[in-house]
């Protein structure tokens, strides 16, 4: 089977995203969805959310540059699990305007995590 680094979908009116069905399974453990560096959105699996992402923000408490990264990466976070009859996680409204996402979202593997960005073409 192909491994699946990219996809486009268009929102429903409930602003939920369907993740293909050849992916659902990397989202078992359930998603976290956070602000990227730039104008789009980070999509993780929860496993890799708390597997890897947050033990490096838990660094030492008075460095600037992880507190920078804890707002960056906490600053409208939302967790939750795909939907089992259609495959759907739903996308908070603060977060598609953060990235200018309106209807039509492409999502790009990048490692173990996903960037979620609007699609301008």
């Amino acid at each position: 089977m192909a491994t699946v680094d990219y996809f486009q979908r268009k929102l429903d009116d409930k602003r939920r995203l369907t993740i293909p069905a050849e992916l659902r399974d990397e989202f078992a453990s359930g998603v976290v969805i956070t602000r990227g560096f730039k104008k789009y959105l980070h999509l993780y699996p929860k496993s890799v959310w708390d597997e890897l992402v947050e033990p490096m923000l838990q660094g030492n408490i008075l460095d600037e540059k992880t507190a920078d990264l804890n707002v960056q990466f906490r600053m409208g976070k939302t967790e939750g699990v795909i939907d089992d009859k259609q495959g759907r996680i739903t996308l908070e409204q603060h977060l598609l305007d953060y990235a200018g996402i309106t209807k039509e979202v492409v999502a790009v593997r990048v490692g173990k995590y996903w960037r979620l960005m609007a699609d301008t073409s």
